[in-house]
C-alpha cells in the first residue's frame, strides 16, 4: 500500500524551493575581512598554497569532503532509460541520503552522454573538484567499462553503487545466514536470476568470500549462461559453467541460495519448496520481488527471506553501505575502493545486527524488539550506530591494503563519527522543523 499520493510526491519536491538540495556557505561573510579573505584578495593564499602542494586542496577546500554523483539517466531505478534530465531527481536524492546518513556533501552531475569513452573524460576532468565519484544509473554493461576506465584512470575512489551497494548488503546478509544455517560458504550452491550490473558485482563478491564458482547458476533474460552459449559479454562468460540447465525451475532444485535482480514474478513457491534445507533468498527485483515475502515463507518457513521493501524483514537497502564507505574512504583518504573495503563493509554490517537493536529502531519500524536470527540479519537503514561500524571498518582496510593517505586513531575517529552524525542530525532536524511543505 502506497505510502503517498502522486501530488504529494510532487508536491514534496516543488514546495518552497525547488528539488531537495542547496549550496549552503560554511564560513561568515558578513563583513569587509570576510569578504576579503572568501574572494579576492585574501583567496589567493589558499590558491598559491594549493599549486605549490596539490595535496593541499584537502585542506583548503570542501573537495575531501565532497562526492560527485554521476549519471547519465540510461537506467534509473526501475524507470529504465529516461535521460539525465528526468534523472535528476533520484541523483538529488542519493545527496540527501548521502548528507543525512554520513555528513557527506554531494554535486550531482548529470550528463546528457551516452557514449562511455565521452563520459569517461568528462568525469576525469573533474578530479580537482572531487574527493570521490559515485557512478549513478549507469546501463550493463557500459557501466563495467566505465567504471574500471575510471579506477584505474583517477587517483580518487569510484564507486558504482548500483553494482556493489546490492552486493555488500547482500553479502552481509549471506554472511550472517551460513552463520545461522550452519552452511559452508564452499558448498554453496547459489542460483542468481539476473546478469546486470547489480547481478554481476553481487556474485564477485560472493566469489570473493568463497563460493566456488561452478556452483553458481546465473540466468540472464535467455536462459541459463553456461560455456555452449556464443552470446554473452565478458562479465557474463566469467560465469558460464559447463552444467546446462533448462529453466530457473531445474537450477532452483536442491539450491542453497537464491538471488534475485530481475523482475517480478518469476520465482513460485513450487521453486522455493524445490530449495535444500533453510534455504537463503534475497528477491531484489524493484519495486515488487521476483517473489514476494509471505509467498516464500508460506512455501517454506524456514526459509531466511530479504527483499528490497522496507515493509517486510531483511530488506536490503543500498543505504546501509554507500553513505558509510565514502566517510569511511574520503576520512582515510583513499585512493580507490578496493575489493578488501567492500567486504570490509559486508563484514561490519554483519556484525552489527548481532548487536541489541536501541528502542529508537524498533520504534521507527514499528516493533517491540528486533533480535538476531532468521528474521533480522541485515541492521535496519536508521540505526545510527552504521556509520560507526561500517566508516571505521572500511578506513582500516583501506590502511591495512595501502590505499590510504592518511593513518587515522580508529578508536578516536569512532567517537568523532558519533559526534559527527549527532550534529548533523541535529543540524537536519532543525532544518525539517522550519520547513512546512505542507504533506
Amino acid at each position: 500500500m502506497a505510502l503517498f499520493t502522486k501530488e504529494e510526491a510532487l508536491n514534496y519536491h516543488s514546495t518552497g524551493r525547488k528539488g531537495k538540495i542547496e549550496v549552503v556557505p560554511v564560513k561568515p561573510c558578513v563583513t569587509q575581512k570576510h569578504l576579503s579573505m572568501a574572494y579576492s584578495p585574501g583567496v589567493a593564499q589558499a590558491c598559491l598554497a594549493i599549486a605549490e602542494d596539490a595535496s593541499k586542496s584537502y585542506e583548503y577546500t570542501a573537495r575531501g569532503n565532497l562526492v560527485a554523483v554521476v549519471s547519465n539517466g540510461t537506467a534509473v531505478l526501475g524507470l529504465g532509460n529516461i535521460g539525465a534530465a528526468a534523472g535528476k531527481p533520484v541523483m538529488e536524492g542519493k545527496g540527501v541520503l548521502f548528507k543525512v546518513f554520513a555528513d557527506v556533501d554531494v554535486f550531482d552531475i548529470n550528463l546528457d552522454v551516452t557514449d562511455p569513452d565521452k563520459l569517461i573524460d568528462i568525469v576525469k576532468a573533474m578530479e580537482p573538484t572531487f574527493g570521490g565519484i559515485n557512478l549513478e544509473d549507469i546501463k550493463a554493461p557500459e557501466c563495467f567499462y566505465i567504471e574500471e576506465r575510471l579506477k584505474a584512470e583517477m587517483n580518487i575512489p569510484v564507486f558504482h553503487d548500483d553494482q556493489h551497494g546490492t552486493a555488500i548488503v547482500t553479502a552481509a546478509g549471506m554472511l550472517n545466514s551460513l552463520e545461522i544455517t550452519g552452511k559452508k560458504v564452499e558448498d554453496l550452491r547459489v542460483v542468481v536470476s539476473g546478469a546486470g550490473a547489480s547481478a554481476i558485482a553481487c556474485t564477485n563478491l560472493y566469489k570473493s568470500m568463497g563460493v566456488d564458482p561452478e556452483n553458481i547458476a546465473m540466468f540472464d533474460s535467455r536462459g541459463h549462461i553456461n560455456t555452449s552459449r556464443t552470446d554473452l559479454n565478458a562479465s557474463k562468460q566469467a560465469y558460464a559453467t559447463k552444467r546446462e540447465f533448462a529453466s530457473l525451475a531445474e537450477a532452483m532444485k536442491g539450491a542453497d541460495c537464491f538471488l534475485g535482480l530481475s523482475t517480478k514474478g518469476v520465482v513460485s513457491k513450487e521453486m522455493v519448496k524445490s530449495m535444500g534445507e533453510n534455504p537463503i533468498i534475497f528477491a531484489c527485483a524493484n519495486p515488487d520481488p521476483e517473489i514476494t515475502y509471505t509467498d516464500a515463507k508460506e512455501a517454506r518457513p524456514d526459509a531466511i527471506m530479504g527483499t528490497g521493501r522496507s515493509d517486510f524483514p531483511n530488506q536490503v537497502n543500498n543505504v546501509l553501505g554507500f553513505p558509510f564507505i565514502f566517510r569511511g574512504a574520503l576520512d582515510a583518504g583513499a585512493t580507490a575502493i578496493n575489493e578488501e573495503m567492500k567486504l570490509a563493509a559486508a563484514h561490519a554490517l554483519a556484525a552489527l545486527a548481532k548487536e541489541p537493536v536501541p528502542d529508537y529502531v524498533c520504534k521507527a519500524f514499528g516493533v517491540d524488539s528486533l533480535t538476531f536470527g532468521i528474521d533480522y540479519i541485515i541492521p535496519k537503514a536508521l540505526d545510527l550506530r552504521l556509520i560507526e561500524y561500517v566508516s571505521v571498518a572500511v578506513a582500516r582496510a583501506a590502511m591495512e591494503t595501502g590505499v590510504a593517505r592518511k593513518s587515522l586513531d580508529l578508536d578516536n575517529y569512532g567517537r568523532q563519527l558519533r559526534q559527527r552524525i549527532a550534529d548533523s542530525t541535529a543540524r537536519v532536524s532543525a532544518f525539517v522543523g522550519s520547513y512546512n511543505l505542507g504533506i
